[in-house]
């Protein structure tokens, strides 16, 4: 019996190569010139190991990307999104990532129940006001508006919105036109927008009434919107610390993302200190009850509008909560890539568990009698199905996703259609996450560093960058920036007292002199070492009379609480030390 790759001739089977592929045997010796006789089964064995090895090769040659954006894209198309597909990861979690998603700009979600100032912190932002923009003590937003930078003012509807392949938004069209209709994108020219994208929020209600009158899912929107978002800011009012069972469930959806979650205090000027310890208190007390995590979250407080402070007592305290907030709303656009990387790699681990699920419940179904209880038995055995998981794959159990949900969601499929395991599938994840993605955080890195410069810039964020009022302008090491007499002076007979009953040599004493004197304000040797190098201003390791003096205005600066500065200000250098004195 003939050998089954034996169907032709020699000569036919060394001339004809594989179909889409070069015959690499004929390529290696040139031209068909034989120089041996070659039997059939060998040259088709040639060509088979030479098609082999072409496809090992071509498997470990590394992924090439021009930016991480392009690379996530690329990664998720090729490689994860197979295996979501055929394990209908999109029926049960979140729908197919689109190309917008991998190249919009930083997106921050406001979140609050009613009149909490949702709108008016975008106001404050921008500076400016924004079409559909309603502001009052009552319910007004009744809409999700995305604020977003665009060459005109105008307004663009949900159900036109949602068709835009340049905007991230596609895929919120399966929540209908219930949804789509309170659903819109506010478009203007500011420099803020240039940078971020702004999701506003309708209020949050309280009463089992007014959240079944939506007509969707509330919730699930917000949950589609914490996948996609890199910065959520939950706002509270200080005189309406109350959180509804709609804030409740809402905060709950926000489950898996308390790393992009930052928590207002809002409207805090309106109340006495001690009054405002108290609401401190009692929301973090309330949020521990519900963000079921050992850490604190960060709570900033403030008063986050244009009007006067009704009660400036803590004016101090807010602009350092503000300056704070800006601060890491500012630094969005510079840790965007790796926000989008963090997340699919979550998306990553989400969709390999899934796929085990799927697979466990597809090998645990009979193939023709009995079908609607086994899934009913398996449906309600699902958290052993976890444990199983669990232990045969190395999962943590943090990976696993909502037990409840994922049983609601199974009761509608047909487990028919489920696949079995596929290891290829896997494999491919398990390359992207192994190695593609360690070489994207190489350009992660490379990109940050090329843009240290951009940060949102405009609107408020303008008035606290440069000139006296900035936070801490003045203040601390900055006292006496625009004094025309060196601002250390003034204390300076003071200091001299001291100076002289430490016996200077030559107009200068030792560190060691300095030292019995420096330590008598108790703070660490770190920060007193900080002080001397600072102090030093000739760096010949002794201190004279004015030396001393900074020395010692510095110490009196973190005695203060102020924190020191890296290197010297130039209205800090004693005159005698000025460069041209």
């Amino acid at each position: 019996m003939l050998h089954p790759l034996v169907h032709c001739s020699d000569a036919a089977a060394r001339t004809v190569p594989r179909p889409g592929r070069l015959n690499s045997f004929s390529w290696a010796i040139g031209p068909r010139v034989p120089l041996f006789r070659q039997s059939s089964v060998e040259t088709a064995a040639v060509a088979m190991f030479s098609w082999v090895s072409n496809d090992s090769r071509r498997k470990k040659e590394p992924e090439l990307f021009d930016t991480v954006s392009e690379g996530l894209r690329r990664l998720y198309t090729h490689k994860l999104l197979p295996l979501e597909e055929t394990y209908r990861f999109h029926d049960f979690h979140s729908p197919a990532l689109e190309d917008a998603d991998f190249h919009n700009k930083p997106m921050v979600l406001l979140v609050g129940q009613y009149s909490t100032g949702k709108t008016t912190f975008i106001r404050h932002l921008m500076e400016q006001d924004f079409p559909g923009m309603r502001i009052g003590p009552e319910p007004t937003t009744d809409s999700f508006i995305a604020v977003m930078h665009g060459p005109v003012e105008g307004v663009m509807p949900g159900n036109a919105l949602v068709v835009d392949p340049k905007k991230p938004f596609r895929k919120l069209s399966a929540f209908g036109n219930a949804f789509l209709n309170r659903f819109m994108c506010a478009q203007l020219p500011n420099p803020v927008l240039e940078s971020i994208s702004i999701i506003d929020t309708p209020g949050i209600l309280s009463g089992e009434k007014q959240r079944i009158s939506r007509g969707y899912d509330f919730a699930a929107v917000l949950e589609w919107f914490a996948e996609r978002v890199d910065r959520i800011i939950l706002l509270f009012d200080a005189h309406k610390l109350d959180i509804s069972d709609e804030f409740s469930e809402v905060i709950k959806a926000l489950k898996n993302h308390e790393d992009k979650i930052r928590v207002v205090l809002n409207k805090a000027d309106q109340i006495e200190t001690q009054q405002l310890m108290r609401v401190y208190g009692a929301l973090m007390w309330s949020l521990g009850k519900i963000i079921n995590t050992p850490e604190v979250v960060r709570v900033y407080i403030g008063s986050f509008w244009s009007h006067p402070l009704l009660i400036p007592d803590n004016r101090k305290l807010f602009e350092a909560e503000e300056t704070d907030l800006f601060k890491d709303i500012q630094s969005l656009p510079r840790n965007a890539a790796l926000r989008k990387l963090n997340d699919l790699i979550k998306r990553a681990r989400l969709a390999k568990v899934h796929a085990y699920i799927i697979s466990a419940l597809k090998k645990e179904m009979p193939n023709v009698f009995g079908k609607d209880n086994k899934k009913k038995e398996l449906i309600n055995n699902l958290g052993e199905i976890y444990m199983k998981i669990e232990k045969e794959q190395q999962i943590s159990p943090g990976d696993f996703p909502n037990l409840k949900k994922m049983q609601e969601i199974l009761m509608t499929q047909d487990f028919a259609k489920f696949q079995s395991i596929k290891p290829k599938l896997l494999d491919a994840v398990d390359d992207m996450l192994a190695n593609d993605i360690a070489r994207l955080m190489v350009m992660v890195r490379q990109e940050e560093s090329q843009m240290t410069s951009q940060v949102v810039k405009g609107g408020a964020f303008e008035g606290t960058m440069n000139g006296p009022f900035g936070h801490g302008y003045g203040e601390g090491a900055g006292e006496g920036i625009d004094d025309i007499e060196w601002v250390v002076g003034k204390d300076k007979p003071t200091y001299d007292e001291i100076f002289y009953t430490l016996s200077p040599v030559n107009g200068k004493i030792t560190g060691a002199s300095a030292k019995k004197e420096m330590v008598k304000s108790k703070l660490p040797n770190t920060v007193l070492g900080k002080i001397w190098k600072l102090a030093d201003v000739d760096r010949d390791g002794l201190l004279d009379d004015e030396e001393f003096a900074l020395a010692n205005h510095l110490i009196k600066v973190k005695l203060e609480g102020h924190e020191l500065p890296a290197e010297l200000p130039s209205h800090l250098i004693p005159p005698s030390k000025r460069r041209g004195d």
